[in-house]
């Protein structure tokens, strides 16, 4: 499974700007994933942009307007982005609607990622991704869902605080109006959740509610909330389902338990505290220790490191002191 985040979108693009021409006089975006890059290009270019029925329309998106109609002597090379290609059929489509604008416009087709034997159809293509692929910007509406597993807290809905948190009448008030928080639009596997088993007709009463279509609800088999805490399994418990069937993906709130599980099953899993895909828990585990995943921390310690070094004769907790007066920790 290859994954690209909204960091790896905008490196790639910034990578790959070059191969645009700089006589481009107007960018359009295919809706609605190829809005994204298109904006990132017309904002790193310069350049007015659209989506393709405005420019269909006769109007584009300009600084300072928002309608502002396309005159042909003004706008006529036009670059059609697209996020990626995978079979090709979107961007055939594309061609297709816009085929009689051919004779005005001098038209182009760019895509960001595209599958290595597809990247010949369009003008300009950034990266070859071979499929399976997820992207960040569209993960929760991917037809391949119904083979993946979901955590409820922290992915379909907020995390209870702690008061909500009490295993009574505040914690079911909870279950039953959580807040929504990234609602996937086609129908999912299998949802599995630390959730105990005593508040199924609550998780179901919400998943209804919030139009949530699924295969399978697994929740916990313990009598209490300290039988849960004592048990600490929550890891364990996701991946006993998890393993159970071809499922290809798991998607958890908690990155700890997102490394655990795929140290466990060897297989990936998006994790929506960091928004980051966890193919290799070692190598992951390696590179948070290393900084790569929380860089803000590693900068921190090293100037923590510096600044203490240079105040050697002071005192150690004065030097504490005066480095989170100075950095206002």
């Amino acid at each position: 499974m290859n994954y690209r985040s909204l960091n790896d979108l905008n490196s790639t693009i910034l990578k790959q700007l070059h191969l645009i021409p700089r006589d481009i006089d107007l960018i359009v975006g295919v809706p609605r994933s190829g809005m994204l890059p298109a904006n990132l290009l017309a904002l790193y270019l310069n350049l007015p942009y659209t989506d393709i029925h405005s420019f269909m329309n006769g109007y584009i998106y300009q600084s300072g307007a928002r309608r502002q109609f396309i005159t042909e002597k003004e706008y006529k090379k036009i670059l059609v982005v697209d996020d990626s290609i995978a079979s090709g059929s979107a961007l055939k489509e594309c061609k297709r609607d816009l085929a009689d604008f051919e004779t005005r416009f001098d038209i182009q087709y760019c895509v960001i990622y595209y599958t290595p034997e597809k990247g010949r159809l369009a003008d300009y293509a950034f990266e070859a991704v071979a499929t399976p692929r997820y992207f960040q910007w569209n993960i929760f509406n991917h037809t391949s869902l119904e083979k993946a597993c979901f955590d409820i807290d922290g992915v379909l809905c907020v995390d209870p605080s702690d008061e909500q948190n009490d295993d009574g009448p505040l914690y079911r008030d909870f279950l039953l109006n959580a807040v929504p928080l990234y609602i996937p639009k086609c129908k999912i596997g299998t949802i599995v959740t630390s959730r105990l088993e005593k508040y199924r007709s609550e998780t179901e009463a919400w998943l209804q509610k919030n139009g949530i279509r699924y295969d399978k609800l697994v929740m916990l088999n313990l009598p209490d909330m300290k039988a849960r805490q004592k048990a600490n399994n929550h890891a364990q418990h996701k991946t006993k389902e998890f393993q159970s069937k071809p499922y290809t993906l798991f998607i958890e709130s908690n990155l700890a338990q997102a490394i655990e599980i795929n140290k466990i099953t060897k297989k990936p899993v998006f994790c929506t505290e960091n928004f980051e895909m966890v193919y290799n828990s070692e190598s992951l585990v390696y590179n948070i220790k290393s900084g790569k995943y929380f860089p803000f921390l590693r900068r921190l310690a090293l100037k923590m490191r510096s600044f203490l070094r240079k105040q050697k004769n002071i005192p150690v907790t004065k030097r504490m002191a005066s480095f989170s007066k100075k950095y206002n920790l």
